[in-house]
Order: C-alpha cells, then structure tokens, then sequence
C-alpha cells in the first residue's frame, strides 16, 4: 500500500510537468517501471466475446540509444502465476494454472526477448522477438508506439520513456491446444491471443544528480 501510494503523491506531484522535454535522451539501460505498466491479454470465449486476463507481476530491461533506437535490445520475463482473472468461478484459476493451460509448476516462467527491431516512424516500430511459453519459443512480432519521455524531473530524477505495444500469437503453436473450437464452429476458447501492454520504463538519472 506504501508503494501504491508513493505511485500516486508522484503521479499528482507531475500532473503540472511538461511530459517532454527538448534535451535529448540519454542512452543506457532503461527497468520497467511495475506502477505504471500493465500486461494485458484476450481470448475469444464462443466467439461471443473476447475474455480479458492480464499477469500482475513482469520485469523488463531496455538497452537504449535513442540516437539508434533501431539497434535497443528488450528483454521481458512474466510470472504466470500471476495471473488475474476478473471473478473467477471457484476453482478457475487453479484450472488456468494446472497442465491444460499455463501449467505453471512445470514452466514458472514466460520469456520475450527481442531479436529485430525496424522502425516504421518517428515514434513507431516493428519488434521482432522470441517468445518463450510452456518450455516452446517462437518468433512473435509487437507493433510498439512510442508515447513520450524527459531526461528527469525534479521529483523524479531518472529518465522516463513510455511505450504502448500490441501483438498476437496462436497458442497453439506453444502447445496449448485445450478447448480450441473444431474448424468451422466457435464452440471453445480461440486459439489466437491478442496482447496489449502500456509501459513506462526509468533510465539513467539527471546529469546534475550524477557523482
């Protein structure tokens, strides 16, 4: 509840700042920022509706030049065991985590580490990366939008950029076949998962705050 509410002093304490800044960014190693990001995910339910899910509890690290953002490297890693489900049946989650689905005794862990970065625009980009789930990795692509950052700011002297990014995969193709509909019905749950995440990452601090 501490952190929570250091999250949103910080938060209030900003809403009057510039979001950006005309000083460049600097290059180094950018960490996720948990308070401010999230990790979302939706499979078709009887093709009726798209059920959402997300993990609570992911780390990431971005190796940053923006003068060559091109060559960033990211690297993510998911506890699946920390998945949230929006009121769950009793016994739900305890199926999600057994070997159908996440079997997440075998397999505690979700990996994406990029492979490929090709910008498509000033603030947008393809990224190409290996996906690590169920002990299976496969190339998934993320079509990720760069939403702003600063060099620091008084009360909060590191570098902070944000990221909104989404993509899909078959989890078929990782070996989670369980309750995909027969072809030509919708009776089941759909193969395709549609990702989305909204991120912000903090990086080096401000010149002035360096020794």
């Amino acid at each position: 509840m501490k952190a929570v509410g250091g999250a949103l002093c910080l938060a209030v304490g900003l809403g009057g700042a510039a979001v950006a800044q005309d000083d460049p960014l600097p290059a180094g190693n950018y960490t996720l920022d948990p308070y401010h990001s999230t990790l979302v995910f939706s499979v078709s339910h009887l093709g009726f509706s798209n059920y959402v899910m997300s993990f609570d509890s992911f780390e990431a690290e971005l190796e940053l030049d923006p003068a060559d953002p091109g060559k960033a490297a990211l690297s993510v890693t998911v506890d699946p065991a920390s998945l949230d489900v929006p009121r769950p049946p009793e016994g739900f989650l305890e199926e999600l985590m057994g070997e159908s689905w996440l079997n997440t005794g075998a397999h505690p862990e979700i990996g994406f580490t990029s492979t490929g970065i090709e910008m498509t625009g000033e603030e947008s980009a393809t990224v190409t990366g290996d996906l690590t789930l169920l002990g299976v990795t496969k190339p998934v692509t993320l079509e990720v939008t760069f939403n702003g950052g600063y060099t620091g700011h008084p009360m909060d002297p590191n570098a902070r950029i944000g990221f909104s990014a989404e993509g899909a995969f078959n989890r078929s193709d990782f070996g989670m076949g369980y309750g995909i509909p027969a072809p030509g019905t919708t009776m089941g749950v759909g193969d395709e998962v549609t990702v989305r995440i909204e991120t912000e990452f903090t990086g080096p601090a401000m010149e002035e705050n360096k020794d």
